[in-house]
């Protein structure tokens, strides 16, 4: 009987095995083609009622070399999703009124930009009337509701000597506009003359208007501007704030809290304010309510109107400070920090109904949790908010918070390294009653024990809302072979040179085989603040460099965020010293404890800081048989005087004495002591002999493209072999999907050259008799 038994079982087990083979079997590898098929999920919002989910979806047509978004809503307790009927392609920033009957969104139907209202139907998602709500001449963008549905504020640039935009008279200085903008576009001179710095920013020439925050009055249609004759930017144009509109309403919409940069010089300072403005009495001038002496941004009142709070930064001239969380007492006109102790960033948050609690999200050691505080002044504790699916926590990156009005829900966009975002809903009083210890090690969880005040976990379950790309995902085989299937990613930990514990990544490729030995992409992150995390990229995507037969490894070396800024300040003034060697040992280390890591067909590839560290990486090691280096700084002194946000350079080339900033203030001082040559890639040019691939955009304003022209030339007069792709209508990030697809099957190419699969691809494409020798 025993036997009979032992048969059944080896019988059902092989049947089941056989079963899982065959359908990881039909799953194929991930294609560029895949990635641009797959829906972008945009902004999200939420009914007053709690009721509906409001979202954008943008479509990419790789034929059309076009991206387009369009308008949906779907009911959160479940259903399918109803597209905007009201909307058209192309319309976007969809905002439930307060009463639940209407809906605004910004769309450009008749040419322009312009706020648009339809009615809506909370029963079944329906959407009718269509009615324009603004005609500005210089467009529409960024709208948002008042809580009491009377008003509408968005943003539109305008030419601040024109004359302002009031209730009693819109008619003068919208003209003045127009008639400006016609002037220009009929001109057959295009030169312009600079009086100041920041006159062009990332792609675009900044010119002689500036964004300013509008008031429209729904019910007589009247339109008057908030900032009028004012020559900056409201909100600012960096940093940038998710907010959109950088604004926020107060309870009773008399007051609106916005961020703007009131300095002399934009270029060369970090310091965004939060204003407030009454808007009960027209003759109000803003009233500056943030203190510090960094970057204050996304100013949030608190449902009972007592508090605002935002994000805030604490040095100046930093823009790699960390976030903190500010709570502004609105009646006693003082400010005070929550938790003061917590070494982490800010990342977004929102307000609970309750007005008690404020939930947020930071990163931490490769995800982007949600964190919650109490606001009360006697609990300043964090807890890590935890969501469950079926028993198992919903790692990943969290954004775009919005909590029900009646505090039972909190909806957010979710994405990990093999899934692009998607929204879930997080049921706050519903308790997974999971153990939290059952998931391992804390790090994993949360922040390293001890860095804070306390440590709490409440465990919520979650149920995902959309499914954008489930039947795409459902075909794709990216889980790359790694310790459990779902996590994908593979994180480990090394010791740094001096001692520094860090933290690396690493996916395997498609059709993994421990047996046999894989190619590397070793990725670098840019910023320097930044971090390579359990996130999804429609540009730097970590599956599809896997999904043509690679290992792929990132490290986050001295820099990067979401491990303290002690650990993010570790790269200031350094930019080639530890940073460097921590990428080196994090490599080491991979290499030592992954055996089938083939150390012989290693390629580096990095953009922004990392294509800086690409071209440092040229000068000071031959391990890597290719690298990619793309939009990287070559010379930091031209760098400097090519650049537009003046703030970073003079910040991160500062002595290590904290003096300095600007190259002159280095002349006649050894390299050693000059930050700008010391760490300059150019200056270890004799020992260049990797093959390059250089990579650069013609509108690319942060690191222009000089900066590849000069690395290309050099290589080629030292006979390394190199080639460089240029794009005449990119910037810092490629945008484009026909450019993208360029760059993929031009990166791709030069890396399977010099690691070997090209070769290897031809003797495939030979056997299957898709080409002949």
């Amino acid at each position: 009987m025993r036997r009979f038994w032992l048969f059944c079982f080896l019988f059902f087990a092989g049947f089941f095995a056989t079963s899982i083979t065959t359908q990881a079997q039909t799953k194929r590898p991930m294609t560029f083609e895949d990635m641009m098929h797959m829906k972008r999920l945009g902004g999200t919002a939420v009914s007053a009622d709690g009721k509906w989910l409001g979202y954008s979806v943008t479509t990419v047509d790789l034929q059309k070399n076009t991206k387009t978004p369009e308008l949906w809503v779907q009911a959160i307790a479940g259903g399918e999703p109803v597209k905007v009927a009201a909307a058209q392609p192309g319309d976007d920033g969809l905002e439930f009124a307060p009463d639940g009957k209407r809906v605004l969104f910004v769309s450009g139907r008749e040419g322009g930009g312009q706020v648009w209202t339809a009615d809506f139907d909370g029963a079944s998602g329906a959407t009718t009337n269509t009615k324009r709500l603004t005609a500005m001449s210089t467009e529409a963008d960024s709208a948002k509701w008042s809580p009491d549905g009377k008003f509408v504020v968005f943003t539109s640039a305008v030419y601040p000597d024109c004359a302002p935009i009031t209730f009693a008279d819109a008619k003068t200085g919208d003209q003045c506009n127009a008639d400006r903008d016609k002037a220009k576009a009929d001109s057959k001179v295009k030169a312009q003359i600079f009086t100041h710095l920041m006159y062009r920013h990332w792609n675009h020439f900044t010119g002689d208007k500036r964004s300013h925050l509008f008031l429209f009055e729904v019910a007589s249609g009247k339109v008057r501007d908030l900032t009028p004759n004012d020559t900056h930017d409201a909100p600012t144009d960096y940093p940038t704030d998710p907010l959109g509109c950088g604004c926020a309403f107060s309870p009773d919409s008399k007051e609106i809290a916005f961020v703007k940069k009131d300095v002399p010089e934009e270029a060369v300072s970090t310091n965004s304010d939060i204003f407030t403005l009454d808007l009960t009495n027209p003759d109000a001038k803003p009233v500056k309510v943030s203190t510090a002496a960094g970057g204050d941004l996304s100013p949030a009142y608190s449902p009972d109107g007592k508090w605002l709070a935002w994000r805030s930064q604490e040095r100046a001239g930093y823009e790699g400070d960390k976030f903190r969380l500010a709570l502004y007492d609105r009646e006693a006109k003082s400010i005070k920090y929550l938790l003061p102790k917590f070494d982490r960033w800010i990342d977004g948050f929102v307000w609970s109904s309750s007005s008690k609690t404020i939930y947020f999200t930071c990163g931490n050691s490769g995800n982007e949790p949600i964190f919650s505080v109490d606001v009360d002044g006697k609990n300043l504790n964090w807890r890590t908010t935890i969501g469950v699916i079926k028993d198992d926590i919903e790692w990943g990156e969290y954004s775009d918070l919005h909590v029900s009005s009646d505090g039972r829900f909190l909806t957010a966009s979710r994405m990990t390294v093999s899934r692009p975002a998607d929204v879930v809903v997080m049921h706050l009083g519903v308790s997974s009653g999971i153990n939290v210890d059952k998931f391992g090690s804390p790090d994993r969880i949360g922040p390293v024990p001890g860095s804070f005040e306390s440590a709490e976990y409440d465990i919520y379950k979650v149920e995902q809302v959309t499914h954008l790309n489930k039947a795409l995902l459902d075909s794709i085989q990216i889980w790359g072979g790694g310790p459990h299937e779902a996590e994908p990613m593979e994180s480990f930990w090394f010791t740094a040179a001096d001692g520094t514990k860090e933290q690396g990544f690493l996916i395997r490729p498609p059709g993994f085989d421990a047996a046999k030995k894989y190619p590397v992409k070793f990725l670098i992150h840019g910023g320097p603040q930044g971090a390579w995390g359990d996130a999804w990229s429609y540009r730097w995507n970590a599956e599809l460099f896997a999904a043509n037969g690679y290992v792929v490894i990132m490290i986050n070396p001295g820099g990067s965020t979401g491990y303290g800024q002690s650990f993010v300040d570790r790269v200031n003034g350094d930019w080639g010293g530890k940073p460097f060697t921590d990428l080196m040992s994090g490599l080491d280390y991979a290499e030592q404890h992954y055996s089938f890591i083939d150390k012989n067909r290693e390629c580096a590839l990095g953009a922004s800081y990392g294509g800086y560290m690409a071209n440092w990486v040229l000068g000071h090691t031959n391990r890597f048989k290719c690298i990619v280096s793309h939009d990287g700084m070559f010379d930091p002194e031209s760098a400097y005087g090519t650049t537009e946000e003046l703030w970073f350079n003079e910040w991160e080339f500062k002595s290590p004495n904290g003096s300095g900033g600007k190259p002159w203030e280095y002349y006649g001082k050894p390299d050693s002591q000059n930050p700008f040559r010391r760490w300059a890639p150019m200056m270890s040019a004799k020992n260049f002999k990797t093959p390059t691939l250089v990579v650069h955009g013609q509108l690319d304003f942060r690191l222009d493209v000089s900066e590849g022209y000069q690395l290309f030339t050099t290589l080629l007069r030292l006979g390394v072999p190199s080639k460089m792709l240029y794009f005449p209508d990119e910037g810092h990030w490629v945008l484009k999907p026909q450019n993208s697809q360029l760059w993929w099957k031009t990166v791709n190419d030069w890396v399977d050259e010099y690691a070997g699969l090209k070769e290897t691809r031809g003797r495939e494409a030979v056997s299957r008799g898709e080409v002949t020798r």
